[in-house]
Formats: C-alpha cells, sequence, structure tokens
C-alpha cells in the first residue's frame, strides 16, 4: 500500500483504522482509470500485508455524493478497445477489494450510483446517512451492471427486488435500503461517521486474526453448501489455536481484564 494516491486519501484515524475517501468531489467521486490503478494497488498490497490495520472505513469526499460510478466524460468517445481494457482493470480492483483480508465499513455520505452502488454493495456492510441514495442505472446507458452488481446485489436484497431494482434502473432511499437489507443502519446525516467510527472501533478491539478468518468464513457460506461451509469454518478455527491471541484472550477473560492481542 502506497502513503497516497492520486484519487484516493487515506487517514489512520487510530493505530488499526483506516479511513479511505473517494477523493474526486469534482467529478461526484467518479471511477477513472487512475481511480482503478489507484484502487487495484491499495486493495491487492492490503491483501499481501494489513500493516497492523484491523478496520476500514470507506466514504465519498464531501456531503452530498458518495460516488457517481463510472466516468462517462472520460469514457465519452472511447473505442471498443479502451472501454474494454479500462473494465478488465475495474474488474481486477473490484475482486482485489472483496477478496482485502481487512473487514471494509462503507460509510454512504450521500447518493451512490451504478459503480458506487457496487462499490458499497463489494465492502463487507454499509452504513448510510439519511439523505443517501442508491441506484443501479447500467440499463439507461445501454449496459448492465459490470461491478459485482448483478450478483451482490441479490445476496443483499433477495432476487426479485434486485430484479426490480436493476431493470428498472431507478432510484432508492437509504431507508428503503434498510428495509431491504442492504443497509446495516440509517444514520443522521451529522452522525454518520461518529456511528461508523465507533462500530469500528469495536472491531479494531478484537483479536485480528479472528476477524480475518471469521470474514473469509462468512463469505464462504453463501458459496457452498451448509457442511462444506462448516469444513472451512473449522479450518479457519483451527489456524487460531496456536496463536498467541488465543493464549492472551482466554488468560485475559481469566484475569477479568481486556485482552491486549497483538496479531500474532
Amino acid at each position: 500500500m502506497q502513503s497516497s494516491y492520486e484519487t484516493l486519501k487515506l487517514e489512520r484515524i487510530d493505530e488499526h483504522l483506516l479511513v479511505v475517501t473517494l477523493n474526486r468531489p469534482h467529478a461526484g467521486n467518479s471511477t477513472n482509470t487512475q481511480m482503478g490503478r489507484d484502487f487495484l494497488d491499495l486493495w491487492t498490497g492490503l491483501y499481501i500485508d494489513q500493516e497492523g490495520i484491523r478496520c476500514i472505513i470507506l466514504t465519498g469526499a464531501g456531503d452530498r455524493i458518495f460516488a457517481a460510478g463510472g466516468d462517462l466524460k472520460e469514457r465519452n468517445e472511447m473505442t471498443n478497445e479502451q472501454w474494454m481494457m479500462q473494465h478488465n482493470l475495474f474488474e481486477r480492483a473490484r475482486q482485489s477489494l472483496m477478496q482485502c483480508p481487512i473487514p471494509i465499513i462503507c460509510a454512504v455520505n450521500g447518493a451512490a450510483r451504478g459503480g458506487g452502488t457496487e462499490t458499497a454493495l463489494s465492502c463487507d456492510f454499509i452504513f448510510a446517512a439519511e439523505r443517501a441514495t442508491f441506484a443501479l442505472t447500467e440499463v439507461k446507458l445501454g449496459i448492465i451492471p459490470g461491478g459485482m452488481g448483478t450478483q451482490n446485489l441479490p445476496r443483499a436484497v433477495g432476487v426479485r427486488r434486485a430484479k426490480q431494482i436493476i431493470l428498472t434502473g431507478e432510484p432508492f432511499t437509504a431507508q428503503e435500503a434498510y428495509d431491504w437489507g442492504m443497509v446495516n443502519k440509517v444514520c443522521k446525516n451529522d452522525e454518520l461517521m461518529s456511528d461508523v467510527l465507533s462500530v469500528a472501533r469495536t472491531m479494531c478491539e478484537n483479536a485480528p486474526l479472528s476477524i480475518y478468518q471469521a470474514k473469509k468464513s462468512i463469505n464462504v457460506s453463501t458459496q457452498v453448501d451448509l457442511f462444506n461451509g462448516f469444513a472451512f469454518e473449522i479450518e479457519a478455527y483451527n489456524r487460531l489455536v496456536g496463536t498467541e491471541d488465543r493464549l492472551e484472550g482466554v488468560r485475559a477473560f481469566n484475569e477479568k481484564r481486556k485482552a491486549a492481542f497483538k496479531g500474532r
């Protein structure tokens, strides 16, 4: 992971907490080719080395737009080859985001359109401001969601609701997203980040190796049958038995004190 990026703002809030901000407010925080490169480097780097980070918050610059999806101004007059090459980059960036072992909370502070909604869906869970809205508008542009939208949305809201959202391309509110199971919490506009930080800091107090293994196991649960999922869970569980953090957790419980986890 680099220390700075052209299109992303990185801020280490606490020792173990990283805030990543989509930082193209002049363009609605839309994803251009450079942001694709920045995303790919960031998430790939954190897959290789978590750098002591136990939780990530992903949000957008400003207070009106979280992310507007692909930068259509940059895409205007692109050749088919250029479009496909750019999308290949976006595909790898999306996969690397979803494969990041660190839990990622999406703080949707405003409108999320197209790829912006897909980015939120690619995170582990979503907190949204009351003013936030969502939409997958690709069918209005002659394409379909191509950032895992047709895969992640049905898993969040159900197939029938996902078909309505994607095939109409119409926007929906943060409250509707919450009612349908896509958003974990709707926050007052000026309390979004404080609410997200509270949850993130709680997660950062837990054993990091346990968090990473639990996330992997939960992700597998929707991909395989129950008993193969259980087998994966046990493999993930057994990897933690010999760790220093497991010993520390049990010791701290018996000594009636807060555990000091080291990620070892």
